[in-house]
C-alpha cells in the first residue's frame, strides 16, 4: 500500500494562519483536516458588559477587510430588539457603504490572493511582474471602493460613522458625486474583470451543494433580507439558531457549522448567485450570461467569476444610489434599549454573518454570539477538498497540494475573522 501525506503548515494567500493536512494510504483518504490554529480573540466575551451603542465600533475591529458587514449583522441585532425601523435614505446609505467593502474585498481577492493560481503564479508579486496592467486595474478597482467606504463611513479602515439608528453624519451629494467619475471607470474595470476570469482554466468538480443566503423582496441581497437556502428554507434571523447549529472539533479555534440536521452548507458569493441571479443589476446580468453562468452554479473553482460579476453589481448600485441620493435628515433616529434578545444578519464579502445579542434593561450586554462564513463553510471546504482529491490521485504531490490549497482560497477564508468563539465561565472569588 502506497501512502502519501500533503501537509502544508501554513497556508497562504488566505487572511489568517490556517493549515491542511492530508494522508493517503492508497486510494483512500484515512486523514484530511482544514486546521485553523490561529488564537481565538474573544470578541464575545469582551462585548459582555459594553453598552448596545458600542457594539459597531467594537465589532467592526473582527476585521479590517469587512468591518461594514460586522457593523451592519449588529446594527441590525440592535435596531431588531429596540423595535427599530430606520426610512428609506439611510437602508440606501447602508447599501451604498456595503457596496464600497463589496468592491474592495472582492478586487483584493480576485487580483491579489485568486488569480495567482489560475495563471501559476506564487504569488501577486510575481504575477504583477508579467501582468503589471491587471493588478493594478484591481489595486485601483480596490481603492475606489475604500474612498466609498470612506466618504459614507468616515475612514477606510474600521469606519467610525455607522451607529445604531443610522449615521452619526450623512456625506452631502456633493461628497458623493465627487465619487461618480471613478466609480464609473470602475463598472468599466469591473466588467473587463469579468472577460479576464471567464478565460481562467478551472479544475473540473462540481458538488451538489446546500446553498444558504439572503434574500430580500426587491434586491440583491446585503444589508437586509431574509435567511433563505437551496433546499426551500426561508426564515428570519430570529430563527437562525433553530436550523444551524456550532460545535468545536478539536483541530480548530473557530467553530464549525452544520444545519441542525448535520448537514454541511455553503455560503458566499456563489450561494448569493445562485439563490439570487433574478435580482442582478443589468449590467451584471449581461456579464454572467456573457460568462455562460447559469444556476446553479456549483464548481467551487469558479468563483472567481461570480465574485467578479459582484464587483460589477456593486459598482453599478453605488452610482445608482448616488444618482438617486437625498441625505437623510435627521442621519439617524432614536434609540431607546430594551430588554431582551435581538437577531441580525448580513451578506459580507465571504457569505451569511449571523449576530445575537442578549441585553438588559439599561442597555448592557449579557451575551453575544458572532457566526462568521468562514466558519460556516469549514465543513463544505472539507467535503470539497475530500472530492477534489479523490478524483485527482494521479498528480504529483506539487500538483495535488497546489489544488488543494486554490481550493481552499476558492472561498476567500477570512480565518482571523472566524477565531473568536468563546463558551466563558467566571468564578471571581
Amino acid at each position: 500500500m502506497t501512502r502519501r501525506v500533503i501537509d502544508v503548515n501554513y497556508l497562504a494567500r488566505v487572511e489568517g494562519e490556517g493549515s491542511l493536512y492530508v494522508k493517503l494510504d492508497g486510494d483512500t483518504i484515512s486523514e484530511l483536516e482544514f486546521g485553523i490554529f490561529e488564537p481565538p480573540r474573544f470578541f464575545e466575551a469582551f462585548l459582555q458588559g459594553r453598552d448596545f451603542t458600542e457594539v459597531p465600533d467594537i465589532t467592526s475591529r473582527i476585521c479590517g477587510i469587512c468591518p461594514i458587514g460586522y457593523q451592519t449583522s449588529s446594527i441590525n441585532a440592535m435596531e431588531d430588539l429596540c423595535g427599530v425601523t430606520v426610512p428609506a435614505e439611510i437602508d440606501a446609505l447602508r447599501r451604498l457603504i456595503y457596496c464600497g467593502e463589496w468592491i474592495e474585498s472582492h478586487a483584493l481577492h480576485v487580483f491579489l490572493l485568486h488569480a495567482p493560481d489560475f495563471l501559476g503564479y506564487e504569488s501577486a508579486i510575481h504575477l504583477a511582474k508579467d501582468f503589471p496592467d491587471e493588478v493594478k486595474m484591481g489595486l485601483r478597482m480596490k481603492k475606489a471602493g475604500n474612498s466609498v467606504v470612506q466618504v459614507v463611513g468616515g475612514r477606510e479602515i474600521h469606519p467610525i460613522n455607522m451607529k445604531v439608528g443610522g449615521f452619526f453624519r450623512a456625506p452631502t451629494r456633493r461628497e458623493l458625486r465627487a465619487l461618480i467619475p471613478e466609480l464609473e471607470w470602475g463598472l468599466d474595470a469591473a466588467l473587463r474583470t469579468v472577460n479576464l476570469v471567464t478565460g481562467f482554466t478551472f479544475p473540473d468538480l462540481k458538488r451538489d451543494y446546500l446553498f444558504v443566503a439572503m434574500r430580500h423582496e426587491d434586491e440583491y441581497p446585503m444589508a437586509r433580507g431574509r435567511v433563505v437556502s437551496s433546499d426551500g428554507l426561508d426564515i428570519t434571523a430570529h430563527e437562525y439558531e433553530d436550523h444551524f447549529q456550532e460545535s468545536h472539533v478539536e483541530r480548530s479555534n473557530a467553530l464549525h457549522s452544520l444545519t441542525s440536521d448535520g448537514r454541511a452548507y455553503h455560503v458566499g458569493p456563489m450561494a448569493r448567485f445562485n439563490l439570487n441571479a433574478d435580482f442582478l443589476t443589468p449590467q451584471a446580468s449581461a456579464a454572467a450570461t456573457r460568462a455562460n453562468l447559469v444556476p446553479p452554479v456549483t464548481n467551487p473553482f469558479q468563483s472567481i467569476i461570480v465574485r467578479a460579476v459582484e464587483i460589477v453589481l456593486a459598482f453599478e448600485e453605488a452610482l445608482r444610489i448616488i444618482a438617486e441620493y437625498d441625505p437623510p435628515e435627521p442621519p439617524a433616529v432614536e434609540v431607546s434599549p430594551a430588554a431582551g434578545v435581538g437577531f441580525g444578519v448580513s451578506e459580507a464579502p465571504r457569505g451569511l454573518l449571523f449576530h445575537r445579542y442578549q441585553i438588559d434593561g439599561h442597555g448592557l450586554i449579557e451575551e453575544a454570539r458572532i457566526v462568521p462564513p468562514t466558519s460556516q463553510n469549514q465543513p463544505t471546504i472539507e467535503a470539497d477538498l475530500h472530492d477534489l482529491i479523490t478524483a485527482n490521485l494521479s498528480l504529483s504531490d506539487e500538483d495535488l497540494t497546489w489544488q488543494c490549497e486554490q481550493a481552499i482560497r476558492n472561498y476567500d477564508p477570512c480565518i482571523s475573522c472566524a477565531t473568536h468563539f468563546l463558551d466563558l465561565r467566571l468564578d471571581r472569588g
